[in-house]
């Protein structure tokens, strides 16, 4: 069945919205770093050059993309640093499973974790973490199925949701934090298929742009990237934007979104390479162009 499956994806990838996504390209990036990949969270600024990362090991990575003709041609870091407890020292081993991260209007990180199910904010790279509370659902999540992907809207409000609901017939829960404000259930994320959240961000466009994964040991990584409207009756106008093949990009956990000067908005992703010497870290790009009738992949 997976093979019958990852055959039809290879033969038959789609992009299911009238919106039309346009591949830009694919960036490999290595750096002689020590503790070097398993990026599973990315943030870039409205110009698509200054971007912050995290790694599923507790560390912070922040720099530049440098372009050259709209592509990713480079990349240059700025700094590189372990994430540090409320008490400032460096995370504990049970507290480094970070996955989700939204950078809001005063540049403050909001990273969520897995193990220790929790979202944490931070002033800056090397700044001691401040909670920012919890839902009691929180502490029901499976151990490496937690809060996978984080979101921050225009208005400040944090969304976050795990990367396992429990059932395919069981929608995602969704949690919001207003500012200032408790975590509450908001609504929940209706769950097609098989694959699972990996990464979330709203788009200039006040969408909130969901990326998932599925993998197939035959094929590999496949990805589907769906969006919405949010209101406050739920999220509506869901639109499937891109299923690729099996095999054609790694593992890709991290999603972004900017415009670009053409007025196209941008969906910047990154993958988490397991810290395997088989896979890679990778930038892909795709651009939404405004008002397309047709849709391609």
């Amino acid at each position: 069945m997976k093979l019958l499956a990852a055959l039809f994806f290879t033969l038959f990838p789609a992009s299911l919205s009238a919106a039309s996504l346009t591949f830009v390209g694919t960036y490999i990036w290595s750096a002689p770093l020590s503790g070097f990949g398993g990026f599973s969270a990315l943030e870039l600024g409205p110009d698509g050059k200054k971007f912050t990362a995290v790694s599923d090991k507790g560390m912070i990575l922040g720099g530049t993309l440098q372009r050259r003709d709209g592509r990713i041609a480079g990349v240059k870091i700025r700094f590189f640093t372990p994430l540090h407890e409320p008490n400032g020292k460096p995370l504990n081993k049970y507290d480094t499973d970070s996955e989700g991260l939204a950078i809001d209007s005063r540049d403050r990180a909001y990273i969520s974790f897995e193990g220790n199910h929790r979202v944490w904010r931070y002033k800056g790279p090397s700044s001691a973490a401040k909670g920012t509370g919890r839902h009691k659902d929180f502490r029901h999540f499976q151990v490496n199925s937690g809060l996978e992907a984080l979101a921050i809207d225009a208005s400040g409000t944090l969304y976050t949701l795990p990367e396992r609901s429990g059932d395919l017939n069981r929608p995602f829960p969704v949690y919001r934090k207003l500012p200032g404000g408790k975590w509450q259930r908001a609504f929940t994320l209706p769950r097609s298929g098989r694959f699972l959240p990996t990464g979330a961000d709203f788009g200039p466009d006040g969408k909130l742009y969901l990326l998932e994964r599925d993998f197939v040991w035959s094929g590999g990584f496949a990805s589907r990237i769906r969006r919405f409207d949010v209101t406050p009756d739920g999220l509506k106008n869901e639109e499937t934007l891109l299923v690729t093949p099996f095999g054609k990009f790694d593992n890709l956990e991290g999603i972004a979104l900017w415009k670009d000067r053409q007025g196209r908005i941008r969906l910047t992703m990154i993958s988490d390479n397991n810290f395997n010497f088989f896979q890679t870290t990778e930038f892909v790009e795709y651009a939404l162009s405004p008002g397309s009738p047709d849709k391609t992949n």
